[in-house]
């Protein structure tokens, strides 16, 4: 079971935009998954984009059932997102709480799409295109700015509501939005 180093904001290599994944259901993608699902996983995450263990490929992945470090959020299906296109569907937006595995100890408050339409494909190439919202959408919309060379943080609005989560939520305890 290999868990990887997860790059931390600061790494050049989170800064870029990633590469299209162009061959599907290889031996090399697969072991690149259970290297992920295995540091999500360990790590507790939500989510894990490739390039956040350092491999500059449109590969993320994601899925809740319960996880401590979001006790309140809904379930998010367990998938393999390839080459993600992401759609707002409509123009709402909601501000919510975030981490990130890259920028450990941390929380931002960061307005996102209320529901999106995602699209792209699983490790065998099949085609996913799926509408979602709430919790759903916000994981799907930080795990693919991975891809484009975005952190959270340059998303949040007003730095008074961006810090390490201890002193924000000194009580352990963090709303999922505002």
């Amino acid at each position: 079971m290999a868990i990887k180093e997860v790059l931390r904001m600061g790494d050049v290599r989170l800064l870029r935009r990633a590469d299209e994944v162009t061959a599907f259901d290889t031996p090399d993608l697969h072991a690149l998954l259970t290297d992920m699902y295995n540091t999500m996983r360990a790590l507790e995450g939500a989510g894990l984009a490739a390039p956040q263990i350092g491999v500059n490929l449109r590969v993320v992945i994601f899925g809740v059932d319960s996880n401590p470090r979001y006790p309140e959020a809904e379930t998010v299906p367990h998938t393999v997102l390839i080459n993600p296109v992401i759609t707002p569907a409509g123009n709402d937006m909601e501000e919510g709480w975030e981490g990130c595995l890259s920028v450990p100890g941390m929380r931002g408050l960061v307005p996102r799409y209320a529901t999106i339409r995602y699209q792209g494909q699983d490790q065998s190439g099949a085609p996913i295109d799926r509408t979602v919202r709430g919790f759903h959408a916000r994981v799907v919309q930080h795990e693919c700015d991975h891809l484009d060379g975005i952190l959270y943080p340059m998303r949040v609005k007003d730095m008074r509501f961006f810090g390490f989560q201890d002193v924000l939520f000194p009580d352990g305890q963090y709303p999922l939005s505002e």
